[in-house]
């Protein structure tokens, strides 16, 4: 499973959030990791230029399966780790009903 991270002008892309995203989504993606050729994580400041808001960081993710069409979640939070943490739980929820359903049919 390849992770491709890409961020807004407004987040820097440093090797700590390189490494804490990756991280988090290699734990929490491990049991489909044979069933996903590559996750594509867009973390973007939503309204930088009003310095602060509610709920401004956006983290979109998007795995791409085997043999089937991309699927994708956003989280708006706070702060990025959050955005992170809040998508990656709604990927493997995603991902658990969507692999469970195909795994259901099959068998």
């Amino acid at each position: 499973m390849k992770i491709q991270m890409n961020t807004d002008s407004n987040i820097e892309g440093h090797e700590a959030l390189a490494t804490y995203v990756s991280g988090t989504l290699e734990i929490a993606l491990k049991r489909f990791s044979d069933q996903i050729t590559r996750v594509e994580v867009h973390l973007s400041d939503e309204n930088s230029d009003k310095k602060g808001g509610i709920d401004d960081m956006r983290c979109m993710l998007e795995a791409r399966l085997a043999g089937r069409q991309p699927i994708a979640v956003t989280e708006h939070a706070a702060n990025v780790n959050q955005a992170i943490d809040g998508a990656t739980g709604k990927l493997s929820s995603l991902l658990e009903s969507t692999l469970g359903r195909l795994h259901d049919h099959r068998t």
